[in-house]
Order: structure tokens, then C-alpha cells, then sequence
């Protein structure tokens, strides 16, 4: 993640929003009006703090008219559970057409509270969409069996989960790695030795 990432994610964006509704409108060219579409319902976009920030972007170039919402959950390191810390959405989520954002769906857990959120303020199953980088198998059916019709959208679906519910190979942290600490790290593989220093 990193420099570039913008344009990623909005190849990811372009198949997720395909089926967006849209209306008839005009566009003013240097010589005259031309045909063209509008977005009929105003998109969410709703990043889950804080690595979902990094998919914003590209989403808001190819919907800059969308609203942008955030949801903060943590994992507890003991029990693995989503416990919520901060949720800055609207009230009523009836006829929203919403895209929860995360670059990394390891357990399923922030992805399932995130969307059981979204639907508790009224949004429709239908309306949502899940958009991850990087997914582990064991997240992708955590997801789909609490959310059964739930439209998601991966670029990749790795390994597994490795003892700390980390994704194998992965990106590491993708949190850690997007705001600068953590990028470069050396591979957690149990028997691998540090490479050697010379002088």
C-alpha cells in the first residue's frame, strides 16, 4: 500500500459500483450539451478505521458526489472479537447504496459488525456492498454466513489465517503499513533467521 494505491483501487471500485442506478442528464462541452449519467442515489462510502481510509480515495475520484462515513472497531487480541469504538454514520440508512471499506478481510469480524451496523439503521442487504485488497478464506465465509447475499468484492483470496489471525502471505498490518510504521518489516516465518549484517 502506498504510492499508486488511488489507482488500484479504483480498478477494484469500477466492478463493485457496475450496477450503481443512474439517470438521464446534460454536460456542458466547450461546443454544446452532451448526453450523459448521474449517480440516481447518493453513494456511502464507509471505511472501517483506520485501514479502510486508504480505499477512500479511489472511490471518491470515480463518486466524487458520495458521503463518506467512518466506523472504528478494534480487535480484541484475546478473544478476536470486533468490539466497536466509533461510529459516525447517518441515523437512517433507508435507499443508501453503501460501500463498506476495509483493505484486509482476515477473520470476518470488523466486516460483520461493520455491515450488521449498516443494516440495524435501516440499510438493505441489497444496497451494501464489501470491498477488501486482500482476503483469507476462513474471512470470506465468516462474512458470507452471517450476511448470506452479501455482494463482495476482493482483488485476492490468500492462504489462511496464521496463529495471530493474520492473513498468509498478506500485506502484514495493512493499517500499520499505510500510515508509515510497519512498512518494510521482515516476514514473520517461525526459524527464519535475520539476515546477517556485514561491515
Amino acid at each position: 500500500m502506498g504510492a499508486g494505491e488511488e489507482s488500484r483501487t479504483i480498478l477494484l471500485a469500477w466492478p463493485a459500483t457496475a450496477d450503481l442506478e443512474v439517470t438521464d442528464t446534460q454536460v456542458a462541452t466547450p461546443l454544446d450539451w452532451a448526453p450523459a449519467k448521474k449517480v440516481a442515489r447518493v453513494p456511502l462510502l464507509v471505511p472501517i478505521l483506520r485501514a479502510g481510509l486508504g480505499l477512500v480515495p479511489g472511490f471518491y475520484a470515480l463518486m466524487p458526489q458520495a458521503t463518506v462515513a467512518h466506523v472504528g472497531i478494534y480487535r480484541d487480541p484475546d478473544t478476536l472479537q470486533a468490539v466497536p469504538y466509533y461510529v459516525n454514520l447517518p441515523d437512517k440508512l433507508e435507499g443508501w447504496r453503501a460501500f463498506v471499506l476495509d483493505p484486509m478481510l482476515a477473520t470476518g469480524a470488523s466486516a460483520i459488525a461493520t455491515v450488521s451496523l449498516l443494516l440495524k439503521r435501516g440499510a438493505k442487504l441489497d444496497d451494501l456492498r464489501f470491498i477488501s485488497l486482500i482476503a483469507a478464506p476462513e474471512g470470506v465465509r465468516a462474512l458470507l454466513a452471517a450476511h448470506p447475499g452479501l455482494r463482495s468484492f476482493t482483488c485476492a483470496i490468500d492462504r489462511h489465517l496464521n496463529d495471530h489471525a493474520y492473513i498468509v502471505p498478506g500485506l502484514g498490518d495493512a493499517g500499520d503499513r499505510l500510515f508509515g510504521a510497519g512498512a518494510g518489516r521482515m516476514p514473520e516465518i517461525a526459524g527464519l533467521a535475520p539476515p546477517r549484517r556485514t561491515t
